[in-house]
């Protein structure tokens, strides 16, 4: 049983634009009485993930409860940053009844729930559950792999051939961790790919956690909330891809940050970050625009050559009419002059 004294994590995992915010925007929104606290893990220097959920901050999760992690992937910086952020959680003046992690898309959890076990924070958190969200649509088509297609041909030509591409082994650590799965944006899968990506997942999956259709973010918090799991005592029903490593890098994945001018048309960026995005072979692009002639702030989130947008917020005063996005791509995959003309026409 779940011990009463420790205060329930649940790590929310997932690859690049799956919906790991929104489903944290839902839970805010709907915290069920609890009092919330969000850990924030980002890839690249701009806060976009973060500063939209401070944007809901509200008495159940105040702005004060919501920490970003910027300064590399989590499960790398558990003893510089992980730690240090959760013993300072556990120290604000009203302690939250359960704090949510949204690791960045590329994080393995296994080395997160190990740092569990850290001597300062063992007795007094405990993970709840891990929750591993996957883009049905992309789970579907293969598109965790860079180039599926490129894969087969070369395990084909060469027999003795027999490792995953970085994205893949990162899909299936996340599933293999899982204590239940979201089939994210579950409303633009057909019915025969969601089929397509639980068959997937199953596969994928040692434990056979549950699997669940998910369309924007919208849960019943009862659902994945109080699991009381405690996997960080049965890491070994968790196998990974880097079981016997010490440690792990990301240098197969880089980010930039692109700076932009105001633009009038938004549906024409939309179009340009869509052709960058397979020019290019682009993971995930997001941040904020300013749009000539409007007060409120562009919230950009692309997934490949999906693209989406909306106004969250107007741009407060103190703010500069900035337009930044970051680009995540594989390592040395960008042309940033091609980028930059790509994206300014």
């Amino acid at each position: 049983m779940t011990d009463l004294n420790k205060v329930p994590v649940t790590v929310i995992t997932g690859f690049l634009g799956s919906g790991k915010t929104t489903l944290i925007r839902h839970l805010m929104q709907n915290p069920a009485g609890k009092r919330l606290a969000v850990l924030v893990n980002e890839f690249g220097d701009v806060g976009v993930d973060g500063d939209i959920l401070k944007a809901c901050a509200d008495e159940s999760c105040p702005a004060e409860n919501i920490v970003e992690l910027a300064n590399g992937c989590i499960c790398c910086t558990v003893a510089d940053s992980f730690i240090p952020t959760i013993e300072a959680l556990l120290a604000l003046p009203v302690r939250p009844d359960h704090i949510l992690i949204e690791t960045s898309g590329l994080a393995l959890p296994k080395p997160l729930l190990k740092a569990f076990d850290w001597p300062g924070i063992r007795s007094r958190i405990t993970v709840d559950g891990v929750i591993a969200l996957a883009d049905a649509e992309a789970v579907a088509d293969g598109r965790f792999a860079p180039d599926v297609a490129a894969v087969d041909a070369q395990r084909a030509a060469d027999e003795s051939l027999d490792h995953e591409t970085p994205l893949s082994e990162v899909f299936e650590d996340q599933i293999a961790c899982a204590d239940i799965v979201l089939l994210s944006k579950a409303d633009l899968a057909s019915p025969e790919q969601l089929a397509k990506a639980r068959a997937i997942i199953a596969a994928e999956a040692p434990r056979c956690p549950p699997m669940i259709d998910m369309i924007e973010g919208r849960i019943d918090p009862q659902v994945i909330l109080g699991l009381g799991a405690a996997a960080e005592d049965d890491l070994n029903a968790r196998p990974s891809h880097h079981d016997g490593e010490d440690d792990h890098d990301h240098e197969d994945f880089e980010s930039l940050v692109i700076d932009l001018p105001e633009i009038a048309d938004p549906d024409l960026l939309a179009q340009r970050i869509a052709q960058v995005a397979l020019a290019q072979d682009v993971l995930r692009i997001k941040g904020y625009v300013a749009v000539t002639g409007k007060p409120m702030r562009l919230l950009v989130q692309a997934v490949g050559a999906r693209v989406r947008t909306q106004y969250d917020r107007p741009w407060r005063a103190d703010e500069p009419r900035q337009s930044r996005l970051v680009v995540i791509a594989e390592h040395d995959a960008l042309d940033l002059p091609a980028l930059l003309r790509g994206l300014n026409g």
